[in-house]
């Protein structure tokens, strides 16, 4: 391993608004979101006790093929190592992470989409055994909001193809009288709508993500095989770490 590429980070700092409780098997989650706007929205909705913000700015680079080097010096990458606490490649260590899991609450867009699988990517390659536990989840935040007059619960879609379905069986059901919001990203959800759809573990919509997710993920945004990635991706990091 070439020396000083795998550093030992100090205490989180940066876009990271910490919780109170930490700890592998603590409850406690850390959410990454992107941007600042994001980040004050999810921060005001959020349990101070147990949920964390990390705020990315930008999309982080593709970790598939590039070198550690590159990698640990991305600043998306870097927080996220900072904020876990456990370090990462070779030196990751799952039990002492300061958080039980990690979720991706990316704006409900096509760029937040693109920035959870760069995400995924990541995790695949650096902190595998994060992601191969369960311990990773994608939180939907809605795309739309469909109200009808007097209901006080509006129905959620989460995106463009749901609120599609949804609006065609309210039509077919004779129900024409609803109105709708579109949300282009975190902070134009209302608060109580964040806090129940995104962030209380009881009510909001998450899927644990898993290895075949990140492949597929790869696949996707590399165009080609899952086999021939991965693999081609494992000779390189270890050539790396080699150095």
């Amino acid at each position: 391993m070439i020396p000083g590429e795998f550093p030992r980070f100090g205490p989180p700092t940066g876009k990271l608004r910490d919780c109170r409780r930490h700890g592998a098997d603590s409850g406690a989650e850390l959410f990454i979101v992107e941007g600042d706007s994001a980040a004050g929205a999810v921060h005001l909705a959020r349990d101070p006790e147990f949920q964390a913000v990390l705020a990315w700015q930008g999309k982080p680079a593709n970790a598939l093929r590039a070198p550690a080097a590159k990698v640990g010096a991305n600043p998306q990458y870097a927080a996220l190592i900072d904020a876990l606490g456990a370090g990462w490649g070779p030196d990751f260590r799952l039990e002492a992470r300061r958080f039980q899991r990690v979720l991706l609450l990316m704006d409900p867009d096509a760029d937040g989409l693109h920035c959870g699988a760069l995400a995924l990517i990541f995790l695949h390659r650096w902190m595998r055994t994060l992601l191969a536990g369960g311990h990773v989840e994608t939180v939907w935040a809605p795309r739309v909001e469909l109200y009808f007059p007097g209901e006080t619960e509006p129905t959620y879609a989460y995106h463009d193809a749901h609120y599609h379905r949804l609006r065609d069986e309210f039509r077919r059901q004779g129900r024409t009288d609803f109105q709708t919001v579109h949300h282009r990203g975190l902070a134009s959800i209302p608060g109580a709508a964040l806090r129940k759809t995104c962030l209380q573990p009881a009510t909001r919509v998450s899927s644990v993500m898993s290895i075949a997710e990140a492949e597929a993920a790869g696949q996707t945004f590399a165009g080609v095989q899952p086999l021939e990635l991965w693999a081609d991706a494992e000779k390189a990091k270890d050539a790396d770490l080699r150095g």
